[in-house]
């Protein structure tokens, strides 16, 4: 039984309490803030207006708009529309405010083997700085460079209004836009007029090639902004994130938001290439060479790019949430006039703007109300300091308390006075040791094993179960670490059973700080700061466990006062007296006592060494005791807990309190974050293909950190609540294994795409998902029924891992009957195309014009060497129009409808036979809102609840014919 005598003592009610209660609170606290958004208040600040905000909203998302639609246009109208009801209200004129309806900008570039023509449709307001006098740009606009001062550099504050084909783009872009549109009234408010000036873009062609952002590199304003705010959506609501950032200097700013929310990991997961997408947070950093940030809302991501992307799934809060934090970020860095945004004020030869340089930055928030920020290189210092002075504090107690006769660590026993003497006093001193480590292998194997359960018989279910993972992960290493704990220390009980588990948690988490350490140094690599405070943790615990020893009795006086029992005690009792439990240590003396007056004739070599052991005993009095040289009494050695050493029953039984404080809190609220945040990350991308496999380890990694904090105390647990987390396991190990991946709040996506060959007039309709799971879906689709259906890996290589099955489908109906060039809507008329060769055998212009349509692609069978588009821009030396080895596809972007394209292009003889020219002419159709597309209206009706649909590709359907020269 627990004795209740202490109650904060280290005892199992305590512990038990405490533990309990500290993880609850904190887990709860961290779900809280990841899954729920902080109420928009009822008055914001002068110049915003939430309910006008909703309304911009749900006007731009009644219809999907992407580049390549006609609802795309109505949305432009009607942002260009609001811009200029705003700056009149306001009786601005041009001289403060400037609007740039961009119909000019047009770029051309190479990504990979890819090369880019896109024509800008960007809608640019220019508001200026109260101390900024300078034009915006000359009158010759020039691309690349303006004549302002290096010191005058503006605030850039970017949103795209294109949506997916597949989506109302109500997060993606569409909360990001109304954003700007009240950053705009805001900052024209007299007493909000930000000092340096700020640039709002509302750019049009993010979703596909980042093309809008590359666009807006085209006009000169784009020399004017030194620094960036990326505003994005990656999910249908929640909190918006902050993504990325550049630099220390420029993610300080965002520390003004009331609500942060992120971690710098996520930064480095799209600086390593971990994340596949992008932003134009790209374009703005590293094509243009601004500073700044990026902000999206990131879950869930099954309604990302599919038609939940919806007003009904976001709300104002989420809008708060984001307009909030860009008002902060925006005004700290449009008020801040030093010279920390400023570059050399020299030209750049590559075009790119010279804002200057920042450090490399560690960032995270605390249960999204405190935002912690300081440079890398403070990270690497840290680090390196506490991995020095930690083992140095530590061999410095480790002497300190061997010099004082107090260091039980590792000590088996103690002899009297030397060992001559033939039964020493039993310390045990090394129980406990090989406890956690041998604990924490076997409990990790069986995490891992569980990860590998899933993998093999269930794979898919943390699509839509990652908390139920999460449940089988933590209460499994929680009941089985207790189960091998709790029964050493129940059979070989050992007051240093906490201190050993501290040092290997020590041991373990500076071998961790030491890779953080490289990583930071030389890879750049912030994301580790968890492992400089874990360890920290650790080493405070540890040392109070140090400092706790200096409380226990030496051990001379512990074995004198053992012998003084002794000698206290009748023959009979002494020898039968065992030496451990409560009086572990004592000696037994099981030999009679011939005579206890030795004499001068007594030999020296008799059996019975009582006097010898009494002369010694009255030595060490005299030399361990009182003042006086003589004890007056038995030691005492205070009362240790049931069945552990003797000596340990001096140690300060509520010292245990502040390593808890020290060691739990601060690794919950840190590790249990970044799980929350990868959780919502990545539990969801196998249906792009990504490993599930990974997923379930890094769960379990993760599992580890967040429980083995509990090692020092666990084995003062009841098995009350560890048998209660046992069943909790076994109930989550069968629902894992058997319930379905996917339900209609967590749809799987299956991506859509119709193919028409119109040469030969072949229609082929194909979805591409996980395998299995398509083939299941296809057969709800009425038009797929009793067809042929081929399942081949998808032709996308970021979908490589996935299945794709195609089958022929309905027909398209594309091109109205009434279309500028013929009534005639056979799918040959769709597209049209020319070529002509020119002045060398390796020269030719290809002539492509689609219908009802401004997206056409040419794919050419072998890379082409050079490329020039008529009506391109091509004196930007930031652009390379078909990159270091040539391009094998084009693809081109019209401001217009249905107009022509003359694509002129050289090839290497060598790469073609007989100097030919061969490929594919392909045209692209994306306006799924007037029943164009009947394949994807009835994928969309026909699909299981549980699945949804969303675009592979550019265009929903694809129209191409064959060309050879």
């Amino acid at each position: 039984m627990a004795r209740l005598s202490n109650p904060l003592g280290f005892t199992p009610l305590p512990v038990i309490i405490v533990t309990t209660i500290t993880y609850i609170a904190l887990l709860s606290a961290l779900l809280t803030v990841h899954l729920t958004v902080p109420k928009h208040p009822s008055r914001t600040p002068a110049g915003t207006n939430l309910t006008q905000a909703w309304i911009d909203l749900e006007y731009i998302t009644r219809e999907f708009h992407p580049y390549n639609s006609h609802a795309n246009d109505n949305v432009r109208k009607y942002l260009l529309s609001r811009v200029k009801d705003v700056v009149a209200a306001k009786h601005l004129g041009n001289d403060r405010v400037q609007v740039i309806d961009d119909n000019v900008s047009n770029v051309t570039f190479s990504s990979g083997n890819t090369s880019v023509y896109f024509e800008g449709t960007n809608i640019i307001v220019a508001i200026r700085g109260s101390e900024d006098k300078e034009a915006f740009y000359p009158a010759i606009q020039t691309p690349l460079t303006t004549a302002r001062a290096s010191m005058n550099g503006g605030v850039l504050v970017n949103a795209h209004y294109d949506s997916v084909s597949t989506g109302y783009g109500a997060t993606d872009d569409g909360v990001g836009v109304v954003s700007v549109l009240q950053l705009l009234s805001y900052f024209t408010e007299p007493h909000n007029w930000p000092r340096r000036t700020v640039v709002l873009l509302l750019n049009n062609g993010e979703e596909d090639y980042l093309n809008g952002a590359k666009a807006f590199m085209r006009h000169p304003i784009s020399q004017v902004p030194h620094t960036f705010l990326n505003l994005e959506g990656a999910g249908a609501g929640g909190r918006a994130t902050l993504f990325r950032g550049t630099d220390t200097e420029v993610t300080s700013f965002y520390k003004a938001s009331k609500y942060p929310f992120g971690t710098v990991i996520s930064s480095d997961g799209f600086r390593k290439g971990l994340i596949r997408s992008q932003t134009d947070y790209v374009v703005f950093n590293g094509e243009l060479g601004l500073r700044g940030l990026d902000v999206a809302f990131m879950e869930p991501r099954a309604r990302y790019h599919t038609i939940e992307d919806s007003t009904r799934e976001t709300s104002l809060n989420s809008l708060w949430h984001m307009l909030s934090a860009a008002i902060a970020t925006t005004s700290g860095l449009a008020a801040d006039t030093s010279s920390e945004f400023s570059g050399s004020g020299k030209v750049r030869t590559d075009g790119k703007v010279d804002a200057g340089t920042g450090t490399d930055a560690v960032w995270f928030d605390l249960f999204g109300r405190a935002f912690v920020i300081f440079r890398l290189h403070t990270l690497f210092a840290l680090c390196v300091t506490f991995l020095v002075v930690a083992p140095v504090t530590l061999i410095g107690l480790t002497v300190g308390l061997s010099k004082a006769d107090k260091n039980y660590l590792f000590a088996r026993k103690k002899y009297v006075r030397s060992s001559d003497d033939d039964q020493p006093v039993e310390l045990n001193g090394w129980r406990g040791f090989f406890r956690f480590p041998i604990a924490f292998a076997v409990v990790t194997a069986i995490v891992v094993a569980l990860a590998y359960l899933l993998e093999r018989f269930n794979r898919y279910i943390v699509y839509s179960s990652p908390y139920a993972v999460w449940t089988m992960m933590l209460s499994a290493w929680f009941f089985f670490a207790w189960f091998l704990l709790r029964g050493a220390s129940a059979m070989r009980p050992s007051a240093l059973q906490r201190m050993y588990t501290l040092i290997w948690l020590f041991i373990g988490s500076f071998a961790l700080l030491v890779l953080v350490t490289v990583l930071a140094e030389n890879y750049k690599v912030a994301g580790g700061y968890w492992a400089l405070f874990y360890f920290a943790a650790v080493f405070f615990a540890l040392l109070i466990s140090y400092i706790e020893l200096f409380f226990v009795p030496k051990k001379s006086v512990f074995v004198s006062g053992s012998e003084q029992v002794d000698r206290g005690r009748p023959a009979s009792e002494s020898a039968s007296r065992p030496l451990t439990g409560t009086t572990s240590g004592a000696r037994s003396d099981d030999r009679p006592v011939v005579d206890d007056d030795a004499t001068e004739t007594t030999s020296l070599l008799r059996g019975d060494r009582r006097s010898f052991r009494r002369y010694g005993s009255r030595r060490q009095s005299a030399s361990e005791g009182t003042d006086q040289g003589e004890r007056s009494g038995p030691v005492d050695l205070g009362r240790p807990y049931p069945g552990e050493q003797e000596w340990s029953g001096k140690l300060p039984g509520w010292l245990w309190i502040l390593q808890f404080l020290f060691l739990v809190p601060i690794v919950v609220t840190l590790v249990a974050q970044i799980a929350l945040l990868l959780t919502s990350a990545l539990y969801q991308t196998p249906a792009d293909g990504s490993s599930t496999f990974f997923i379930y380890i890094a769960f379990a990694a993760l599992t580890t950190l967040l429980v083995a904090p509990t090692g020092p105390f666990i084995h003062r647990f009841t098995y009350h609540v560890p048998t209660f987390l046992f069943f909790v396991c076994i109930g989550t190990v069968i629902y894992n294994l058997v319930a379905f991946p996917f339900s209609r709040e967590h749809r799987l996506k299956v991506y859509f795409v119709q193919q028409v060959d119109l040469d030969s007039g072949v229609n082929t309709v194909s979805l591409t998902a996980l395998d299995g799971y398509v083939q299941h879906i296809i057969k709800e689709i009425p038009s797929a029924q009793g067809r042929s259906i081929n399942c081949t890996t998808p032709d996308i290589a970021t979908r490589k891992e996935l299945t794709k099955c195609a089958w022929e489908g309905l027909p398209a109906q594309v091109v109205p009957k009434a279309s500028p060039f013929s009534n005639n809507t056979h799918p040959a008329s769709w597209l049209d195309y020319s070529i002509t060769k020119g002045g060398k055998a390796n020269e030719a212009t290809i002539r492509v014009a689609g219908q009802n349509t401004r997206a056409c692609r040419i794919a050419f069978d072998t890379p082409i060497a050079d490329l020039a588009i008529a009506g391109a821009v091509s004196d930007d030396p930031r652009f390379n129009a078909t990159g270091d080895n040539g391009s094998r596809e084009v693809r081109l972007w019209h401001r217009e409808w249905s107009q022509p394209w003359n694509v002129s292009v050289k090839w290497d003889r060598g790469a073609t036979s007989n100097s030919s020219l061969s490929g594919r002419v392909i045209c692209l159709w994306s306006d799924a809102n007037a029943g164009a597309i009947p394949a994807f209206d009835e994928v969309q009706h026909y699909l299981p609840v549980w699945a949804i649909a969303t675009k592979i590709s550019d265009g929903l359907v694809e129209g191409s014919k064959r060309f050879k020269l």
